[in-house]
């Protein structure tokens, strides 16, 4: 018998879940509260919105309903913008059922909480659900055209990881299991941060030496976070820390990595967010980052100087620039 499995949020990777889990048997009903959004995935079996030229599977039901969304269903994937998951969460509460395992696939903080995303969905469902986080490297369009892409899985609960691991798996997709959820969380929320300046570096035309030299002190500046907040290092050099970082500073389809060029570019922030269909997590990250950092003591020179660019007290120019003045330390301990 196939599995009924929820999404809510039909984006580009809510979708490309949607496609997968579909593929591999389950029947999936995707929610979206983008009503036209709905429409169209109905009437053409496409989201042609964000991401177009992936047909539905048949077993992809599209609703706006949430009560017709989870009623029965045993797996919920949470795939909303990070601002929007509380406000998601609360709604779904009443309708989800008793032994339904959540699982967070949204990468972010919550700007006025600092709380992961885990965190979120913990509180706003009373703690009567198991949470997993799923992260890793993997672009929503690469995935529902079937390329290998591996991810892991984080939770407290070894049982609900292991079977979201089993529900999940199929040809092109993997999945790891670890129960570093504050790893797997922080890596995925600050390799978007990263990814900006990383973006930054090369609409500035500095080199490939300086895009290698952010991509290593970002995953520096992560870990060093990750580890306060009470996770693993080792967490950090796998799929969630590395792997995504690697793939959203350098690959084509990364929205971070766009606002980065754009604004090296010389185009307002506002501008650039305003043309683009999907939401580039790294900008509200940013400033949540430095929040979580300055609670824990740690310092975060990219995100600052990110910070500064996103908030127009300095141009991207003049950030980068004042990274590479700071003082010459030694590694691996030191910032």
């Amino acid at each position: 018998m196939p599995t009924e499995i929820a999404i809510l949020g039909a984006g580009s990777w809510g979708t490309a879940l949607a496609v997968h889990l579909a593929r591999i048997g389950h029947v999936v009903r995707i929610w979206s509260v983008e009503a036209p959004v709905i429409a169209e995935m109905r009437e053409r079996r496409a989201n042609a919105i964000y991401l177009p030229d992936v047909l539905l599977p048949a077993p992809v039901l599209p609703t706006s309903s949430l009560e017709e969304a989870l009623s029965g269903v045993g797996v919920v994937v949470v795939v909303v913008p990070s601002h929007a998951v509380r406000g998601v969460a609360r709604a779904a509460r009443p309708y989800l059922a008793p032994d339904a395992v959540l699982v967070s696939a949204a990468k972010g903080l919550e700007l006025e909480t600092l709380q992961r995303m885990s965190e979120v969905l913990v509180q706003e469902s009373k703690g009567a659900h198991p949470v997993v986080a799923m992260s890793g490297p993997s672009f929503a369009v690469e995935v529902a055209r079937e390329l290998p892409t591996a991810l892991s899985v984080a939770s407290a609960d070894l049982a609900a990881a292991e079977r979201v691991q089993a529900e999940f798996r199929g040809r092109f997709l993997r999945l790891y299991a670890t129960d570093d959820v504050v790893g797997v969380e922080i890596g995925g929320a600050l390799k978007n941060v990263i990814a900006i300046a990383a973006g930054v570096a090369e609409g500035l035309g500095l080199g490939h030496n300086a895009q290698a030299a952010l991509i290593t002190r970002g995953l520096v500046e992560i870990s060093r976070l990750a580890v306060a907040a009470g996770g693993r290092r080792e967490t950090l050099a796998g799929l969630t820390g590395l792997g995504d970082l690697v793939l959203t500073c350098t690959g084509p389809y990364s929205r971070n990595r766009h606002v980065g060029i754009e604004l090296a570019h010389g185009r307002p922030l506002g501008e650039i967010l305003a043309a683009m269909k999907m939401v580039a997590e790294g900008v509200k990250t940013t400033e949540a980052a430095l929040a979580l950092g300055a609670r824990h003591g740690v310092e975060l020179p990219i995100t600052e100087q990110m910070a500064a660019v996103l908030e127009g007290r300095k141009t991207p120019r003049a950030a980068l620039e004042d990274l590479m003045l700071r003082p010459q330390r030694s590694e691996p301990e030191a910032g």
